[in-house]
């Protein structure tokens, strides 16, 4: 069974390597092959110029398609698993038009694995986690009001004036800012048309507490089901957001003032110029190290009473193995790999784990990867 591992950009290379080094067939499919060379030449010499027909023409059942390509390529790509019975994997958001494929995955016995890099992939696995402990623990209490929180930001180690860096193009970054958000607070949904309308402050329970600022991102409200939070729950704040430096809001001020006006393709043509600007003003050197925080807890109160309260607390950053962003990606799209061709996920259109074997498990190769990860207990 062949890995074919599409698409070598920043984000790709640490999980890509590591299932070459433990031995798996992996062939590699790069836009372009000499960047594809630069990084894993050393590891491989089955490198091919990426052409959907040209993987189409090699895919054998039981094959397993990993996308790190742009968005647009994951559907097309899942496609094509399911007709040549092979699997998929990406670690990005479940499109509609992907989650439309399960039952014709199913019928021909493929995994589709979607949500398995960083945000969304391993605050997945800590809200399973968090969820199953909080069930099993005596606190337990369907009539208890819960608070669930999930932020994740990729920020500079060390703080510039911006507050922030690329490890990409920063059109994504800006595209996401004219994104409208829902999630849960006081008990009612809570939509918002701009982050920067929806800016709150976060203390994460770091081994020296630290304070970030915070607004929710996408939509909050489908995780509940995802996370087996039963219907009858009382919840009175549910959000996955992201998380930024402090100062963060001030540094942007102008950005968002100016992305509110942009309209129509004039307005796509100055994001793309914004986009090359902070490229150029704001990208990371060589060598620089990012660093990536994570939090996700859940609390549990009765009678107003914190009776259960625990937290997912990850700081990581740049060093010898490479960037934090990329580790945190691209080494669970490869455990994720590993469960398929283990069948250890079974056929279907899936997000991360919510199976505690593999939960664990993931959980402890992830340990390695982070400088500081750790669960803590507000209630002790």
């Amino acid at each position: 069974m062949t890995i074919h591992w599409c698409g070598t950009g920043l984000s790709a290379i640490p999980g890509l390597r590591r299932l070459i080094e433990a031995g798996h067939k992996v062939t590699v499919w790069n836009r372009t092959v000499e960047k594809a060379r630069d990084e894993v030449g050393d590891l491989t010499d089955d490198i091919r110029a990426f052409d959907i027909d040209a993987l189409g023409a090699v895919l054998e059942k039981g094959d397993v398609i990993v996308s790190m390509l742009p968005g647009d390529w994951h559907v097309p790509l899942a496609e094509l698993a399911i007709e040549k019975g092979a699997h998929f994997v990406s670690s990005s958001y479940i499109a509609p038009e992907m989650r439309a494929l399960d039952d014709k995955a199913r019928e021909a016995g493929v995994a589709l694995v979607n949500e398995v890099g960083l945000d969304p992939g391993i605050d997945h696995l800590m809200a399973h986690a968090l969820v199953d402990d909080y069930r099993a623990s005596d606190a337990f209490d369907p009539g208890n009001h819960l608070s669930f929180i999930s932020y994740c930001g990729g920020i500079p180690k060390n703080p510039n004036p911006f507050r922030y860096k690329f490890s990409w193009s920063p059109l994504g970054v800006l595209k996401a800012l004219r994104s409208p958000s829902r999630s849960i607070r006081d008990y009612a949904p809570l939509d918002v048309a701009r982050p920067w309308d929806a800016i709150s402050t976060y203390v994460a329970p770091l081994p020296t507490p630290e304070s970030f600022e915070v607004y929710p991102n996408r939509d909050s409200i489908p995780f509940m089901q995802q996370y087996h939070f039963e219907e009858h729950w009382p919840v009175k704040e549910f959000v996955r957001g992201t998380l930024r430096l402090n100062g963060w809001s001030d540094a942007w001020a102008d950005v968002f003032r100016e992305i509110e006006t942009l309209e129509g393709p004039e307005g796509d043509a100055r994001l793309k110029e914004m986009s090359d600007q902070f490229w150029a003003e704001n990208a990371y050197d060589d060598g620089e190290p990012d660093r990536v925080v994570l939090c996700v807890g859940l609390k549990a109160e009765k009678d107003g009473q914190t009776v259960w309260h625990k937290t997912y607390v990850m700081d990581a950053w740049g060093d010898e193995r490479g960037s934090a962003m990329a580790r945190l990606v691209s080494i669970p799209v490869s455990l994720a790999v590993e469960a398929v061709l283990n069948r250890a996920i079974p056929a279907g259109v899936h997000a991360a784990p919510s199976d505690p074997k593999l939960v664990q498990a993931w959980m402890a190769e992830i340990d390695k990867l982070a400088q500081h990860l750790q669960v803590v207990d507000h209630t002790a």
